[in-house]
């Protein structure tokens, strides 16, 4: 019964040591969170300035942007119907007389289109 008792008591003097050492866990990671918020509010802040300029250059170019994709969605998505890959094309160039050409990777695989194009305008 002796070591019934000893046992006990070790337990009971031991579990305010447990609390303890819970409690300053819980403290740790209450002042890691805190610390967290504290890193986000200031970023946030530091954000805040130029986030308000993006919005408002985006809301200046926005009815520009909108009339870009009328007019040039169709044309941009027919031109991308006749490139299989863009990891297969060099990157664009730029003549001189203001013609703009891809040239194809001479390792890029074969191309053939899957249906044939019409006339192409010159």
């Amino acid at each position: 019964m002796k070591p019934l008792y000893v046992a006990m008591s070790l337990l009971y003097l031991s579990a305010p040591a447990a609390h303890a050492q819970d409690a300053d866990v819980e403290e740790g990671f209450s002042l890691i969170e805190e610390g967290a918020k504290m890193l986000m509010r200031g970023l946030i802040s530091e954000m805040e300035p130029a986030m308000s300029e993006l919005r408002g250059q985006l809301e200046e170019i926005g009815p520009e942007i909108t009339e870009f994709v009328q007019q040039m969605g169709p044309a941009f998505s027919e031109f991308l119907s006749r490139v299989d890959d863009f990891r297969y094309y060099e990157a664009p160039e730029i003549l001189p007389n203001g013609d703009i050409i891809m040239r194809r990777k001479p390792a890029a695989p074969d191309w053939t289109p899957d249906e044939t194009p019409g006339d192409i305008e010159l």
